[in-house]
């Protein structure tokens, strides 16, 4: 409803698309409290601030009480697995004209999908065998892996969505106070329980000694952690709008939070020996923030709009700390605690002001310039300017508009610090990632975090030419400066005498590798939108409405690198192959969704394909064989369609059925590798090159349909969805 949502407290720091990213939780808000969705573009940051640095999109929700729905939802996938069952309430009431009441209630219960790879067990042994055999005594060998392979082809691993269990709660709501002004309201709560799974540690690979995960005098088969989160996120707004005089105000507080705490289970810390427990509280991250915000536009004249409006904003971000015995030592096995707790606070203050002039009907120009001062790091001014004309009796639109935008970075991008354990060359290595405003992001000369800044360029046009058949074409063109990256791995290099003033910065760090977030890059982004829809066609007795939407990437380019000294003395960048990749090229370059739906009677029929275009990785595993490296060698994903139907009847006055079958042809991702130069196509020549390439990518067999990294679309294949709506 135009009010910021509260951002996840969670920042995602895995190697694959959305490193580095903390977004809104938006599946916090009941589907069925959605009235409609607008995707905001054309300067959005000037007018909304931060994080709208390219566009917005704002969830608007039910207002007056229509009727009310119950709708039990189902689901399972093709393969017998990730089933759903969810049942969600929409009710309410009116007060006069203007007044209402709505609210939502959603309930629902997902089990996991499982897309488990079976392990090549020679290539498993030789990068994660070790340690002792219990029922002989003697250290495990190839023998030992082979035979356990062969009885547990998969490895007993769980390559698969989470088990989760979701409770959701929104109402919306405005009371008129007199003819002129209402005071209106929402709040939205949601708690989910996930429950997923780390890596099956293999017998070979992790052993279990003292006896706390199997019971002893048994045929021990190795432990699977469980990881399982605990989120509760929310948020509210209280406002007063009112219309006189030809003013229009808008008052409002704004509150939110996201807070997710974690529970490792059947897993041990080694350093603690036989006292080590077997379940761990590993701590959890914290995001809450209040806003204040005050909007006042005029129609001065026919021609003339005047907007202006503030905001002030506080933000926390915490960093909560686990059990001792989840990070002491070496730490609990698969995620080892925090040990630091952190506090953050951050403020700014920001305005604006908006004038939007009609010179004839046809013709409308629009300026919106914003100030903003943050606390952590100064200020921020960006505009826009855009203009719309229309002609042949509005039957075509032409639309333009040039903007600067800009991003603060989030409070987790500043002072997130923590260690984990992550895969990288066939094996399980420690890896840090350094809070910015830490002493060693200084001593490497990484400079505190500045805000990303747009130039935004957008032209299209929009025709009309007869009722009911639409066709728009949009141009756009994103510059972003100092871009927040999360950087590559930096590790210490004692060969490299150029290296001795990071080797002496890294010495004291205690993890193998370290990572930290810095303004890296300078990026552009520039493609096309086409959107062409016919609707309400005559077909036999019923009416037919055709949809075609496509994004074509034209360009997403790097444009600079910001490197610090220290490292660039020392011959090693900040953003390597696999970073860039992750950034330009791990989205689909161009996607395609053509609809069609007809309606006949009581029945409504939809068929969606939907074409996912090629995305591109360069995962840094390939670099681990002696024989590749980055720029001799890519991975390319497919392109592929996947095609969704769905039927729908009208049982009753108030009964409605339906049920969806998604990507009916159970389409799944397919990758290859792709050389770049004539190295990497002698190395792609050798089937057993390939396979220990192949290995690397999908820890040995593991997650083959996607590798480790993740792909441009989901893995589970076949979907079959049903609902069974009751009105009142």
């Amino acid at each position: 409803n135009g009010k910021r949502k509260n951002s996840s407290s969670l920042t995602y720091v895995q190697t694959s698309p959305g490193q580095g990213e903390s977004g809104a939780d938006i599946s916090a808000i009941p589907t069925d409290a959605i009235k409609r969705v607008e995707i905001l573009r054309d300067g959005a940051s000037a007018q909304y601030g931060s994080d709208a640095i390219a566009g917005v999109m704002n969830i608007i929700l039910k207002d007056r009480f229509e009727y009310g729905t119950a709708t039990l939802n189902t689901g399972i996938t093709g393969k017998g697995d990730g089933k759903l069952f969810g049942i969600s309430l929409n009710n309410g009431a009116n007060f006069g004209e203007k007044g209402f009441f709505n609210y939502t209630v959603d309930l629902s219960h997902i089990s996991p999908a499982n897309r488990a790879g079976n392990i090549d067990p020679v290539a498993d042994f030789n990068t994660l065998g070790g340690g002792t055999n219990p029922a002989t005594g003697n250290p495990y060998t190839q023998a030992d892996a082979t035979a356990y392979i062969a009885k547990f082809p998969d490895g007993n691993n769980k390559n698969e969505t989470s088990q989760t269990a979701a409770a959701k709660f929104l109402i919306n709501s405005a009371i008129p106070v007199n003819e002129n002004s209402e005071v209106y309201f929402n709040a939205a709560y949601v708690y989910k329980k996930v429950n997923s799974f780390a890596n099956y540690r293999v017998p070979y690979w992790k052993q279990d000694p003292y006896n706390l995960l199997h019971a002893a005098g048994t045929p021990y088969i190795g432990f699977q952690p469980s990881f399982d989160g605990d989120l509760n996120d929310y948020n509210g707004t209280v406002g007063l709008h009112t219309e006189k005089n030809g003013f229009k105000t808008d008052i409002s507080f704004t509150t939110g939070g996201n807070q997710q705490l974690y529970t490792v289970n059947n897993t041990l810390n080694k350093s603690l020996g036989k006292n080590s427990p077997t379940s761990f509280k590993p701590g959890g991250f914290s995001f809450t923030n209040n806003i204040g915000n005050i909007d006042i536009s005029k129609k001065v004249d026919d021609q003339l709009t005047v907007s202006a409006g503030a905001e002030f904003r506080t933000e926390t971000y915490k960093i909560i700390a686990g059990d001792t015995a989840s990070y002491s030592g070496s730490g609990a096995i698969s995620f080892p605690g925090y040990s630091n707790p952190v506090t953050a606070t951050r403020s700014n203050f920001g305005g604006y002001a908006d004038l939007a002039y009609d010179i004839d009907k046809q013709f409308l120009v629009n300026g919106t310039a914003r100030l903003e001062q943050y606390s952590d790091f100064g200020s921020a001014f960006v505009w826009k300017f855009s203009s719309r004309y229309k002609f042949a009796n509005d039957k075509v639109v032409l639309r333009s508009s040039i903007s600067t935008g800009f991003r603060a970075p989030s409070a987790a991008q500043i002072n997130l610090q923590l260690s984990q354990a992550s895969f990288s060359g066939g094996t399980i290595i420690s890896k840090g990632l350094l809070s910015n405003n830490s002493t060693t992001a200084a001593a490497l000369g990484v400079p505190k975090l500045q805000p990303e800044k747009s130039v935004n360029f957008t032209a299209g046009i929009g025709i009309n030419p007869v009722p009911n058949f639409s066709i728009t074409l949009d141009y756009y063109n994103i510059t972003v400066n100092n871009r927040v990256v999360l950087s590559q791995d930096i590790a210490a290099d004692p060969t490299n005498p150029s290296a001795a003033a990071l080797n002496a910065v890294l010495a004291n760090t205690g993890v193998s590798q370290l990572q930290f977030f810095l303004n890296g890059l300078d990026t552009r982004t520039e493609g096309l939108d086409f959107v062409a829809s016919y609707r309400k066609l005559t077909l036999g007795r019923g009416k037919l409405g055709i949809n075609l939407a496509g994004n074509y990437t034209l360009q997403n380019k790097m444009l600079r690198v910001k490197n610090p000294p220290i490292l660039s003395g020392a011959g090693i960048s900040v953003i390597n192959e696999t970073i860039t990749a992750l950034l330009l090229t791990s989205r689909p370059k161009h996607k395609a969704i053509l609809g069609i739906d007809y309606a006949i009677g009581n029945w409504s029929l939809n068929l969606n394909n939907t074409m996912f275009g090629p995305a591109t990785f360069q995962q840094a595993d390939l670099a681990d064989e002696s024989y590749a490296s980055l720029s001799d060698i890519k991975t390319v994903f497919a392109t592929k369609v996947v095609t969704d139907l769905g039927a729908s009847v009208r049982l009753s006055k108030t009964l409605t059925a339906s049920v969806t079958i998604q990507n009916l042809f159970n389409v799944l991702p397919k990758w290859r590798f792709v050389a770049l130069t004539a190295t990497g196509q002698t190395v792609l020549n050798d089937p057993s090159k390939v396979k220990d390439l192949s290995n690397d990518l999908t820890f040995n067999g593991r997650y083959p349909i996607t590798t480790y990294d993740g792909s441009h679309f989901s893995q589970i294949g076949t979907t079959y969805a049903a609902s069974l709506k009751l009105s009142f």
